[in-house]
């Protein structure tokens, strides 16, 4: 599927959660019932997806990526009044320790909130 209309199905997805379940929930909550809703739609989902990181060519620990959809597109999600820069930084860190180009932020506050995230970082072959 196309980068653009996954990206829309996914944000689609994310709408039809948070209009059935509203606000005030925790973040694993929405996690799980936008795992469900992005399966009903045939999509590949992998959720809590270990992810090493390395420095120097040694791994010096792991981060957990909320969702990886179709193995190309990262999604971090929040349950939290406001989006911080914090947030936006942590998600672009993800995308470029997994090499992947596209993420998005999705925040389930008093409504849904989507940023889309780009990686900053492409590894140079020699």
């Amino acid at each position: 599927m196309e980068t653009d209309k996954l990206t829309e199905l996914i944000i689609a997805c994310a709408y039809q959660v948070h209009n059935t379940l509203g606000a005030g929930f925790l973040e694993k909550v929405y996690e799980n019932a936008l795992l469900i809703e992005l399966k009903k739609h045939g999509l590949k989902v992998k959720q809590q997806h270990p992810i090493p990181v390395f420095y120097e060519d040694q791994q010096v620990g792991d981060f957990y990526a909320d969702l990886i959809v179709n193995n190309d597109i990262v999604i971090e999600l929040k349950a939290v009044e406001k989006l911080l820069k914090q947030h936006d930084v942590q998600l672009v860190n993800y995308l470029n320790g997994i090499e992947k180009d596209i993420g998005l932020l999705i925040n389930f506050g008093s409504s849904v909130t989507i940023k889309r995230k780009y990686r900053r970082y492409k590894k140079v072959s020699p």
